[in-house]
């Protein structure tokens, strides 16, 4: 996955997250909202000071949109990113009940 493609994941998850839609976040960071859409599929690249709007209007420090992005493992074994991703596709309130399912999980098998 490329940096690119893992920043749309990003606004698009904390998007949902503050209960926007793409025309009100483009609104927010004076955009365009098809900008908004082509951010969120990883089809443009932003710019620095688009990032940094992005992050305002998010309500977030520029450091947790870009928290780890470096690390992206394009890797087909890589479960985790895998897994986080396909999390990121869903609700939060879904989101929330499988990090608690995920945390019992753990618990159990760190006991065994």
């Amino acid at each position: 996955m490329s940096i690119t493609t893992e920043l749309g994941n990003r606004i698009r998850f904390y998007r949902k997250k503050q209960h926007l839609s793409q025309e009100e976040l483009a609104e927010l960071c004076d955009f365009h909202p098809t900008y908004i859409g082509q951010l969120e599929r990883g089809e443009k690249n932003a710019t620095l000071e688009s990032i940094n709007k992005l992050s305002r209007g998010l309500g977030i420090s520029l450091n947790e949109l870009l928290k780890d992005i470096d690390a992206i493992d394009s890797s087909p074994d890589n479960v985790s990113l895998e897994i986080y991703h396909k999390l990121l596709k869903l609700p939060s309130q879904k989101q929330t009940a499988i990090a608690s399912i995920l945390s019992e999980i753990i618990d159990l098998t760190q006991r065994t």
